[in-house]
């Protein structure tokens, strides 16, 4: 694409050529950012459903509801990741909604000389919001990731994590505190977007 020729006609002066290939037409580039967008939203999908298992005490094996850590007196008035969950959801459902292909929304234009048009800008548009979506819907997951380790971590049975887990959450305890009373959490989710985008983590060996 970065070696292509777009425009059409292709004005060749050297041979004085005037090419008409119709070159004009992105259709390449619709169906390749309608693919992008759809791979993209069903990793937000399966982020989304982790997180939903990981805040049911019927599904996230002994971690307290919606993994609060406030002590057993102060429970009933702390909500814990309720709301980044509830949020993630909403923010899943957006991404899913806009993978309807935009490649199949050609209009006829300019009086039908434009008959046939790629829709590639639109598509393109839907791709950056569901990458958009989709990176917030993993900044919530791994904060909430890491609450989890924190609260096995609390147990007296607690076994010893992993090294290269235990490194990751050691890392993550610099910028994001456990939560144990509510707090307002927007601005630790905007920082972890914020460290996904320069890509401040680096997988252990």
């Amino acid at each position: 694409e970065l070696n292509s020729a777009n425009d059409n006609p292709i004005i060749d002066a050297e041979e004085e050529r005037v090419l008409h290939g119709g070159h004009f037409y992105g259709g390449h580039i619709a169906f390749a950012m309608d693919s992008l967008k759809t791979l993209v939203a069903n990793v937000a999908d399966l982020l989304d459903r982790q997180l939903a298992l990981l805040v049911d005490v019927r599904y996230n094996h002994g971690l307290p509801s919606n993994l609060s850590g406030a002590p057993a007196d102060r429970a009933m008035i702390n909500h814990g990741f309720k709301a980044v969950q509830i949020g993630t959801s909403a923010w899943t459902a957006e991404a899913l909604k806009n993978t309807m292909p935009a490649s199949v929304f050609s209009r006829s234009t300019e009086c039908h000389n434009q008959d046939k048009v790629s829709m590639g800008t639109i598509a393109a548009r839907d791709a950056i919001r569901v990458l958009e979506l989709t990176e917030q819907v993993a900044a919530a997951s791994l904060l909430a990731a890491n609450q989890g380790v924190w609260l096995r971590a609390q147990a007296e049975d607690a076994r010893p994590l992993p090294p290269a887990l235990a490194a990751m959450h050691a890392e993550l305890a610099q910028d994001f505190a456990p939560v144990i009373e509510d707090r307002a959490l927007e601005g630790e989710l905007r920082l972890c977007l914020q460290r996904i985008a320069a890509q401040h983590w680096r997988l252990h060996a």
